[in-house]
């Protein structure tokens, strides 16, 4: 066993990349007390700011994603993509890292490149039922990959890959049934069916559009809707409130008590990222999942149609959902067969303690 493991762990620029990424640091401490770790980010994403406020120490890398509407500003892409490599190779040299942990995003690439092209051992955490160009570049020289889906030897090699999940935010899954707090946070009647309405930690303009739409539907129902619109979209949908005077949302641009918010939802509106998803299926809560198409290879499309293959969420495109997603809601919410179904089934799909077991494969590689 290796004394003092020094770990890197490289991805970010949503939430879904950071939280994951901070549980796993937290569960290879509670493991191993003694590891020392080191956070390889994209500078101005949200990662240089929550991955410090977790107590961890992180660099960015001036990387940048690739624009694939306008080609010619790629060039300053790749003029930032040499640089980062550049930079990741001079942090990892420093570090001396015995691992290093890639979970998406723009900074893991570079990074996990940059270890492997040094001999540190690389583990690449897959978090889509798709993998993304970068990873499947990665995954030649990787000892480890760690997904979240099955069939995913359509991608990487097959004795490499572990069925571990996604880690998760645990404190959503702490304490008793917290549905009478939930009532009271939110300001809600606890004797009305509850919609949750999610569009990610930046927001989601179609479904914050789609509820603009529906907002007389909403207003004839006897269904309250907690409402998170994001930071972007939160005056414009105020000001649709104000105009229109619905009793029955609670409007909010950041749902920082997500825990409360997951325990009153009978029903959820999502993208389908790949760390929400994880959260619904550990939940056991039905789901209408409104992919975004602005993500690469179409993603989060396929996310969403593993779990409707499966009978265990709705799926409703983004083109569509101005127009389909509100009526969709409402006629779930009263249609207790089908929600006992889709909850039954996207529980199934759940996997527990990801964190501690991607952690542990981390440990097993570096002893």
């Amino acid at each position: 066993m290796k004394k003092n493991p020094r770990i890197i762990i490289s991805g970010g620029g949503t939430g879904g990349h950071i939280f994951p990424a901070i549980s796993i640091a937290n569960a290879i401490k509670v493991l191993r007390p003694e590891a020392e770790f080191l956070f390889i980010g994209a500078e101005n994403r949200m990662e240089m700011e929550k991955v410090p406020a977790a107590g961890y120490k992180i660099v960015g890398l001036p990387v940048s994603g690739f624009d694939r509407k306008n080609l010619l500003k790629n060039v300053v892409v790749l003029y930032r993509l040499g640089k980062s490599m550049v930079k990741a190779i001079s942090t990892v040299r420093q570090f001396k890292p015995d691992a290093a942990v890639g979970v998406g995003g723009y900074a893991s690439g570079p990074t996990l490149r940059a270890a492997g092209m040094l001999g540190i051992p690389t583990v690449i955490q897959e978090q889509n039922s798709y993998a993304g160009v970068t990873n499947k570049l990665l995954a030649k020289n990787a000892a480890k990959i760690c997904v979240a889906y099955d069939k995913m030897e359509r991608f990487f090699p097959k004795d490499k890959i572990i069925l571990t999940g996604n880690p998760v935010r645990q404190d959503l899954f702490t304490g008793s049934d917290k549905r009478e707090v939930a009532y009271s946070y939110f300001n809600l009647n606890p004797n009305k069916k509850t919609i949750l309405v999610v569009g990610g930690s930046l927001g989601a303009r179609t479904v914050n559009q789609s509820m603009i739409a529906g907002l007389a539907e909403i207003g004839n129902s006897d269904v309250q809707f907690i409402w998170q619109t994001g930071k972007y979209y939160y005056e414009d949908a105020k000001a649709e409130l104000e105009k229109q005077d619905k009793g029955n949302i609670h409007l909010t641009a950041f749902v920082s008590r997500m825990d409360l918010a997951y325990a009153v939802a009978d029903v959820i509106i999502s993208r389908a990222g790949a760390s929400s998803i994880s959260e619904f299926c550990l939940l056991g809560k039905p789901v209408i999942l409104v992919p975004s198409p602005n993500v690469a290879e179409d993603h989060q499309t396929k996310n969403a149609m593993a779990l409707v293959e499966k009978e265990a969420a709705i799926m409703i495109r983004d083109a569509e959902a101005k127009e389909k997603l509100v009526p969709a809601a409402l006629q779930l919410i009263n249609d207790e067969v089908k929600i006992e179904q889709l909850g039954k089934n996207i529980l199934t799909l759940a996997q527990h303690d990801s964190a501690r077991r991607i952690a542990e494969e981390v440990l097993k590689l570096i002893d």
